[in-house]
C-alpha cells in the first residue's frame, strides 16, 4: 500500500536552503570533466546575447522596410541587415546545438563518475548495514541521481543564461516605460507559485514511494527472470507475482494522475493569467505606436522584447522551482556519502602475523544484528589453533555463518572480543586479514563473466594471472570442467549474455571452491563446500582439501557429519552458544546432540 502524500510542503526558506548543495554538485561536474564544463559554460554566455540582438537587429529591418515605402531609395543597407539576422539565426542554432552535445556528453561521463563513486563508497559500509531496509532506501535514491544530476547542473546554468539575457531585454523596457514590468510580474508570479506548489507534492510523493518502488521492481524482476522462471512454473506463481504488481502500480497510478491532474487545472488557469497579462502590455504598445510615441520597428522590437521576456522569466521562475527541487534531490545522494563503516581501521594497524602462532581466540563473544531482539551468537569462547581443522554443526538458524563473518570481521562483535595472537582483531588491518583468510559461503556468487573472471574474483588482484587462475581449478577440481568447455578458461558462464553457458549447481560449486585456492591463506573457511557435490565428487573434494590445508588452519560449516568427522575438532552450535566441543569420537560417547543429529542422518543411509 503506498504511503500518503506528508501535508506540509517545501517552504522557500527550505527549497533556498536546498540550494547550498549547487556547489557540491559543482565540484562533481567538474570533476568528471573539466573541460567539458568549462566548454558548456562559454557556449551559454555567448548564446544570452542572441534574443536581444537578434530583436534589435529585426527592428532595424521593419523601420528600414517602413522608410523605403515611404520614401524610396537604396535597398544595399536593408539587405545587410538580413544577411547580419541570418547569420545570427544560424549562429544561435548552432549554439544551442553545441550546448546540447556538450550537456549530453557531460551527463554521461557524470552519470558514469558518479555510479562509481557509489559503488566505491558502498565497498567501505559494513555488511550489517546492507542488511538494513533504511540503508537501501538511501542506496536506492542515491542510485537514481547518478542519472540526470547533469540535467540540474544544465538547467542552473541555463539560469545563468537567461539572466544576461533578461538584464539586456530589461534594459530596454525600462528605457521605454517601467510599467511594462509590473504587468510582467503580475502575469508570471501566480504561475511560478502554482509550479512552486506542485513540485513540492511531487517531491514528496516520490520519496514516499521509495520502499514500495523497490518493491515494485523486485516484483517485476520475478515475474520476468531467467533465474526465477523455473519456480514460477512449478509453483504456478505468474498470477500471484502479476496481481500484486497490478495492485503496486495502481496504486501509483491513482496518487501520480490525481496530482497530475490538479496541476493541469490550475497549470491553465495561471497560463490565462499570463496571456492577460501579455495581451495588456502588448495593446499599450499598439497604443504608443498608433499614437506616433514609437515605431512600427520599435513596436515588433519592444514586443518581442516583452514577450520573450515573459518567457524568460517565467522559464526562471519555474526553473528555480525544479532547480531547489533537484537541489533538494540531491540531498538523497549526498546523505548517502554521509553514511559511514561502524567498523573502524587502526590508526596504525599491525601486520597480519605469518606464520600464526597462537591463532585466533573468541572471548565472550556475542553478536546481534540491527534491530534484532535474539542474539545471532552469544558466550562464544573458544580458539581455533595453528594448522588446526575445525568443524561448526547446528541446525538452520544456529549462527555457523555468523561466526565465521565475525572471524572475518564482515562484523565486529556486540560484545566481548576476538584476539589472532594475543592481539584484538580490530588492530590488524581488514585489508590484511581479508587477504590471509580463504571464504567460500554457501550462497556464492554465479558471475555472469568468464570462467576464469568467476575463479579470479578469489583474488581479483591476481585476474590477469592465467597460471594462477588454472592452478585454483586443479585444486578444486573445476579443471576438468573447463577442458570441456567450448572456450575453455575464456568462455562466458550464465546466460544472461550471449553465447554463455549455464553450469549445474556442483559444477558452480566447483569453480567457486577455486576461489579459496586464488592466495595463500592461512586460514580457509568453507560455508557447505559440497551442498551440490555427489558422493564421489564430495570424497575427491575433501580428499584434495585435506592435502591442500596441511600447515593450515581452516573452518568446516557442514550439514554432513561424513565432512564433519574429518576435523580435528568439531564445535556444535545451537541457537549461537556452543552447546558442545570436541573430536567426533568424543561427542558420539557424550550421546549429546552431536550424536543425536550423527544417528539420525546414518539412518537415512540405511
Amino acid at each position: 500500500m503506498a504511503k500518503t502524500i506528508p501535508k506540509s510542503d517545501l517552504s522557500f526558506k527550505q527549497r533556498f536552503a536546498a540550494l547550498k548543495n549547487l556547489p557540491e554538485l559543482f565540484r562533481l561536474v567538474w570533476q568528471s570533466s573539466p573541460r567539458k564544463t568549462t566548454l558548456s559554460f562559454l557556449l551559454r554566455i555567448a548564446r544570452s546575447a542572441m534574443p536581444v540582438t537578434l530583436l534589435y537587429v529585426g527592428k532595424l529591418i521593419i523601420d528600414q522596410v517602413v522608410l523605403l515605402n515611404r520614401h524610396g531609395g537604396s535597398q544595399h543597407e536593408l539587405w545587410q541587415l538580413v544577411l547580419i539576422e541570418f547569420g545570427l539565426a544560424v549562429l544561435t542554432d548552432g549554439l544551442n546545438r553545441m550546448i546540447n552535445l556538450t550537456d549530453s556528453l557531460l551527463g554521461d561521463l557524470f552519470s558514469n563518475y558518479t555510479s562509481m563513486r557509489i559503488m566505491r563508497h558502498a565497498a567501505t559500509l559494513d555488511l550489517d548495514q546492507f542488511e538494513d531496509s533504511v540503508f537501501y532506501d538511501k542506496l536506492e535514491r542515491a542510485r537514481q541521481q547518478t542519472v540526470g544530476r547533469s540535467v540540474l547542473l544544465s538547467q542552473v546554468m541555463s539560469q545563468v543564461q537567461d539572466l544576461i539575457s533578461m538584464a539586456f531585454l530589461l534594459t530596454v523596457l525600462l528605457a521605454f516605460n517601467p510599467w511594462l514590468i509590473v504587468l510582467l510580474l503580475i502575469a508570471i508570479i501566480p504561475s511560478f507559485l502554482g509550479e512552486s506548489y506542485f513540485n513540492s507534492r511531487n517531491y514528496a510523493l516520490t520519496r514516499s514511494q521509495t520502499p514500495e518502488r523497490r518493491e515494485l521492481d523486485y516484483v517485476r524482476y520475478l515475474g520476468a527472470s531467467d533465474e526465477t522462471a523455473k519456480e514460477i512454473k512449478i509453483f504456478g506463481l505468474a498470477d500471484f507475482i502479476t496481481s500484486r504488481f497490478k495492485t503496486l502500480s495502481d496504486q501509483f497510478y491513482a496518487d501520480n494522475s490525481k496530482l497530475a491532474v490538479k496541476r493541469s487545472g490550475w497549470g491553465l488557469f495561471f497560463s490565462v493569467l499570463g496571456s492577460i497579462g501579455y495581451y495588456a502590455a502588448y495593446g499599450f504598445i499598439i497604443y504608443q505606436t498608433v499614437t506616433g510615441k514609437a515605431t512600427v520597428g520599435t513596436l515588433t522590437f519592444l514586443a518581442g522584447s516583452f514577450r520573450q521576456l515573459s518567457a524568460l522569466m517565467e522559464s526562471m521562475l519555474n526553473r528555480f522551482t525544479t532547480v531547489s527541487q533537484g537541489a533538494i534531490y540531491l540531498n538523497d545522494f549526498l546523505e548517502f556519502f554521509e553514511i559511514k563503516p561502524k567498523i573502524s581501521v587502526a590508526a596504525k594497524p599491525l601486520p597480519f602475523p605469518n606464520p600464526v602462532k597462537q591463532g585466533f581466540t573468541f572471548e565472550d563473544v556475542g553478536f546481534r544484528y540491527h534491530h534484532a531482539e535474539n542474539w545471532a551468537n552469544r558466550h562464544l569462547n573458544f580458539t581455533l589453533h595453528p594448522g588446526e581443522k575445525l568443524a561448526l554443526v547446528g541446525e538452520n538458524g544456529a549462527g555457523k555463518t555468523t561466526l565465521v563473518k565475525l572471524l572475518a570481521r564482515l562484523y565486529d562483535p556486540t560484545e566481548g572480543r576476538i584476539l589472532l595472537d594475543g592481539a584484538d582483531l580490530k588492530e590488524y588491518a581488514i585489508e590484511d586479514l581479508r587477504l590471509n583468510l580463504g571464504i567460500i559461503f554457501q550462497d556464492y556468487i554465479r558471475y555472469q563473466m568468464t570462467f576464469s573472471q568467476n575463479i579470479a574474483v578469489g583474488n581479483i588482484g591476481e585476474v590477469d594471472n592465467k597460471v594462477l587462475i588454472q592452478k585454483a581449478a586443479r585444486e578444486s577440481l573445476a579443471d576438468a570442467l573447463a577442458e570441456k568447455l567450448p572456450n575453455r578458461y575464456e568462455q562466458w558462464l550464465g546466460r544472461r549474455f550471449n553465447n554463455g553457458v549455464e553450469l549445474s549447481g556442483g559444477e558452480w560449486q566447483k569453480v567457486a571452491l577455486a576461489r579459496a585456492y586464488m592466495k595463500d591463506a592461512q586460514v580457509l573457511i568453507l560455508d557447505e563446500p559440497t551442498a551440490a557435490l555427489d558422493a564421489r565428487a564430495e570424497y575427491e573434494v575433501f580428499q584434495r582439501f585435506a592435502e591442500l590445508t596441511k600447515g593450515k588452519s581452516a573452518v568446516l560449516i557442514s550439514h554432513r557429519f561424513s565432512t564433519a568427522r574429518l576435523a580435528d575438532r568439531i564445535i556444535v552450535l545451537d541457537k549461537g552458544t556452543i552447546l558442545e566441543a570436541g573430536t567426533h569420537q568424543e561427542l558420539l560417547a557424550e550421546n549429546g546432540r552431536y550424536a543425536e543429529l550423527f544417528h539420525l542422518q546414518a539412518m537415512g543411509y540405511k
